[in-house]
């Protein structure tokens, strides 16, 4: 039970890592938000914590509408009075588009949910946080924050500007009781790919020269798994860095 009592939010939870994290989470002990935009989905996922001895409860959430981060947090506030970690698990992919062919909308598109729903979700847990004194994030960020050989333009680059708000984030607060920390995950099983329109054949090409050293792909639950070690307090001395699941993959 390394996050008893805990109380998390995790976006994106109604399926693939953000679904495996809120699993996990509940059995290691927390009380989860669930939230994601299709909120049938996060019933369902809360409905089985809940129905397997755990404690959640579901939101449903665009976190590119600040409005709705909004009431997430009052939601949580509401169920369980209090917030410990905050996990920003959710995100959509690209069409794998060079800059040379990214438009307009679609680049402010993923920035608006991998981006600036990522800040500010953490700006609102962080004045929490700095309210009670402590605090974690975690941001499940990609192998593609990392690199520029695993997605389109503006994916990529949405990923790091994520990384940077991650590394940025925790030496701002190291002293206030706040760490912040992120997950680069390599390929993993998930649903991702369905956010994907207008496919770039020209950067889908480029894009599969890095795919193709991919050690081999993920499951949810081994992200998750770093997830809770990252809430929990056996991270206490881990701050600001961003840590690869990928099995070797940015190791090439």
């Amino acid at each position: 039970m390394r996050l008893k009592d805990k109380v998390a939010i995790v976006t994106g939870a109604a399926s693939g890592m953000g679904k495996a994290i809120a699993e996990l989470y509940a059995k290691e002990g927390a009380k989860v938000v669930v939230s994601d935009y299709n909120f049938e989905g996060a019933q369902a996922v809360a409905e089985a914590i809940n129905g397997n001895g755990g404690v959640a409860i579901a939101n449903r959430a665009n976190v590119a509408e600040l409005a709705d981060l909004e009431q997430l947090f009052a939601d949580t506030k509401d169920a369980f009075g209090t917030l410990d970690i905050l996990v920003n698990n959710a995100g959509i992919m690209d069409g794998m588009e060079p800059v040379g062919e990214i438009s307009d909308e679609k680049w402010d598109r993923v920035f608006a949910i991998n981006t600036t729903g990522v800040m500010r979700a953490m700006r609102i847990s962080t004045n929490i946080f700095l309210e009670q004194g402590h605090g974690v994030i975690v941001n499940n960020i990609s192998a593609g924050g990392l690199r520029g050989s695993r997605a389109g333009a503006a994916y990529t680059a949405s990923k790091h500007a994520v990384t940077g708000l991650t590394k940025n984030t925790a030496y701002m607060y190291a002293q206030s009781g706040i760490r912040c920390n992120g997950i680069a995950p390599g390929g993993v099983e998930t649903n991702i790919g369905s956010s994907m329109t207008g496919i770039s054949e020209f950067g889908y090409g480029r894009q599969m020269t890095g795919s193709g050293t991919m050690p081999r792909i993920g499951q949810p639950v081994e992200v998750a798994h770093l997830a809770v070690f990252l809430g929990s307090d056996e991270s206490s001395f881990i701050n600001g860095q961003v840590i690869a699941a990928d099995a070797g993959w940015t190791a090439y």
